[in-house]
């Protein structure tokens, strides 16, 4: 195996870990608004995800890093064909990170409730777009013999790309559910295991249609075995969750992102952007990489601090691990906990 194929792989693995972790971070954003009864809820929702949400961002960050230093052309063609849908992902992040911040900063309601408003958009609208953006890249775009993206924004918005969209915000969602099933106690818990069934049962109807899409326009045997992996692991989170054993339930929910993810890389693969113009014109893992050098200097850097920083990402969620609920939350009011507002 050449070393570009080693960090294609690689480049595979850090999205993929990139969606598990910030899957259920935005699903727990986006049941901010759907799932909480009042302040108190909402603040443990927050807090369950508090410790740990900017650090599960590393992975996208290092993804891109990897991206644009092992797969140059790549990046190039990939940042500028989608400049408006990443421009919009990168201010959502943005103001996500800031409203965590800053909504505890003042008492007033009013404050409160703005930066909660901007954490559920700000988690609703990247979760829709990361799978419009992917499934885009696997469908392939226009792109010209000088490896430029020629094509518009409305091509990027095509039947397949938007159910892409779709399949990642309801997944995430249930993901996010899992998670709050896992991490919660009280009514909440028992709140969040339903609203898994709901948003599970609709994610296996788009993503089943998704998938199978995929496979018969770009798959192969490897994509195939792992669209099995994914709607095998998605039953199982179904089942798992339905008998309250919300440990395995988030385990399976995270293996079919990682198997949804990985089948569209493997779907994708040698290519990592189809030219829909001309085939020869597809940028692929041979042409769009690095020097053979850079490509070994970074696998050196990384064996060096991959490790560190999983270590350390696995420390914080040990810390972390406890069960929350609006008992824990100062100053909770029973009352308020009614207050849908």
């Amino acid at each position: 195996m050449e070393l570009h194929d080693v960090w294609f792989v690689l480049i595979a693995v850090l999205w993929i870990g990139y969606f598990f972790l910030e899957g259920f971070d935005f699903g727990i954003g986006i049941l901010t608004k759907t799932l909480a009864r009042g302040t108190s809820e909402r603040r443990v929702l927050i807090n369950t995800i508090g410790p740990v949400w900017d650090g599960n961002e590393v992975w996208l960050l290092t993804a891109g890093g990897a991206t644009f230093a092992a797969f140059p052309d790549w990046y190039a063609t990939l940042f500028s064909g989608f400049y408006i849908p990443l421009l919009v992902i990168l201010v959502c992040l943005i103001v996500r990170g800031v409203a965590f911040e800053y909504r505890a900063k003042r008492p007033e309601p009013r404050w409160q409730r703005n930066w909660e408003e901007a954490i559920f958009w700000t988690s609703l609208i990247p979760s829709f777009l990361w799978g419009v953006a992917f499934a885009n890249i696997v469908r392939g775009v226009d792109i010209d013999a000088q490896k430029n993206f020629v094509g518009t924004l409305w091509d990027l918005l095509n039947p397949y790309a938007l159910l892409g969209g779709l399949v990642t915000l309801v997944l995430f969602t249930f993901h996010g559910a899992v998670f709050a099933a896992l991490k919660t106690v009280g009514d909440i818990r028992e709140r969040a295991r339903a609203t898994a069934l709901r948003t599970g049962l609709v994610t296996a109807v788009l993503a089943a249609v998704f998938l199978i899409w995929t496979q018969a326009d770009h798959g192969n045997g490897w994509s195939l075995a792992a669209l099995v992996t994914a709607v095998l692991a998605l039953v199982g989170a179904l089942a798992a969750n339905q008998r309250a054993r919300e440990g395995w339930a988030f385990a399976l929910s995270g293996a079919t992102i990682v198997a949804a993810v990985a089948m569209l890389f493997l779907a994708l693969f040698p290519d990592v952007m189809p030219s829909t113009l001309n085939p020869d014109w597809s940028l692929t893992v041979g042409n769009a990489a690095s020097s053979p050098y850079t490509l070994k200097l970074m696998t050196i850097v990384a064996a060096v601090f991959t490790p560190i920083v999983l270590l350390y990402q696995g420390w914080t969620y040990w810390v972390f691990r406890k069960r929350i609920g609006v008992q824990h939350i100062p100053g909770h009011d029973p009352a308020a906990a009614l207050d849908k507002a």
